[in-house]
């Protein structure tokens, strides 16, 4: 009798499907080069001398290494307003953002609730058509937000993306687990904390994460509500960087043209580096959220 836990048959591979998987791994890997090379030119770029920075050309690393520009960079004042502001909206404009879209999303989950299908389709609705720039700047203008920090968040704190996505995952979760707890004497609000919440963490994660984002590269919302420059988001402060480099700077206390280690377009890829690197540092945490939030959104919304 011939010994089958010995001869296990291998999966032989056509010639065609060779072909096709090393055209996916050769297609794949050129498109990440490209989308990564930009971010790491600009890097190499703030990280260069002023002189081989104004030749221009490819920087796969650093020509005449110099930190010269970072520090003019953090010479100025409205950076670290801009990180003030961008945090503190970031942060509780998720952990608002993120709390709201859960408590919204879990009765709208619920076949018990009277309308709830009239209510998502008026929230779906949102997603197509809204009023519009002026109507909500002359809203933000009468409830007494204008230049402040709270017309940042208060406008962005319900998705109705994240909510179908987090109503989603809710009809997903099964019944019976609710009903058990209703024999125990829970109610609506204790099953919601002590049940519901902690079986989403995946997806409050993703929701956080989308949020996160959103808050930290909104830049229109301080264009149109905010005034004062000590309120400006880290958006604003880079745009201003970015398109009016020398008075920026000079507004700042930094001369530029002074400077032999600095200039305009070393100044504008620090920016861009300071600007981008936290939200960054994020990402490697809660990426693996992102796909199962996309699945859950795409197949069950």
């Amino acid at each position: 009798m011939a010994n089958i836990t010995t001869n296990k048959n291998k999966i032989k591979t056509s010639p065609g499907e060779k072909i096709f998987t090393v055209f996916n791994y050769t297609f794949f890997t050129i498109l990440c080069l490209l989308m990564v090379y930009p971010f790491w030119h600009v890097l190499m770029q703030s990280l260069s001398s002023t002189e081989m920075a104004l030749k221009g050309g490819i920087f796969l690393w650093p020509k005449q290494f110099n930190l010269g520009t970072y520090k003019s960079v953090f010479k100025n004042p409205q950076i670290y307003s801009g990180y003030a502001t961008t945090l503190f909206v970031t942060i509780i404009g998720t952990v608002l953002g993120t709390f709201l879209t859960a408590t919204t999303a879990y009765p709208l989950s619920k076949t018990r609730l009277r309308g709830h299908k009239v209510i998502m389709l008026l929230i779906l609705f949102t997603m197509i058509f809204n009023a519009g720039m002026i109507p909500n700047y002359l809203l933000i203008r009468n409830l007494g937000l204008y230049d402040s920090r709270w017309a940042l968040i208060l406008p962005l704190l319900v998705s109705a993306y994240n909510t179908v996505i987090m109503r989603s995952f809710f009809t997903s979760i099964p019944e019976s687990l609710e009903e058990s707890a209703r024999i125990d004497g829970a109610n609506d609000v204790r099953i919601f904390f002590s049940i519901i919440l902690p079986l989403s963490k995946a997806t409050i994660a993703t929701i956080a994460l989308f949020t996160a984002v959103m808050y930290w590269n909104d830049y229109m919302s301080t264009v149109l509500y905010i005034q004062s420059t000590d309120k400006w988001s880290m958006q604003m402060v880079l745009r201003n960087m970015l398109t009016n480099t020398q008075q920026a700077m000079q507004q700042a206390g930094v001369n530029v043209r002074a400077q032999s280690d600095a200039n305009a377009v070393t100044i504008k890829a620090a920016s861009i580096i300071v600007s981008t690197v936290p939200i960054l540092i994020v990402y490697p945490f809660v990426q693996k959220y992102f796909v199962k939030g996309v699945m859950i959104g795409g197949v069950k919304g």
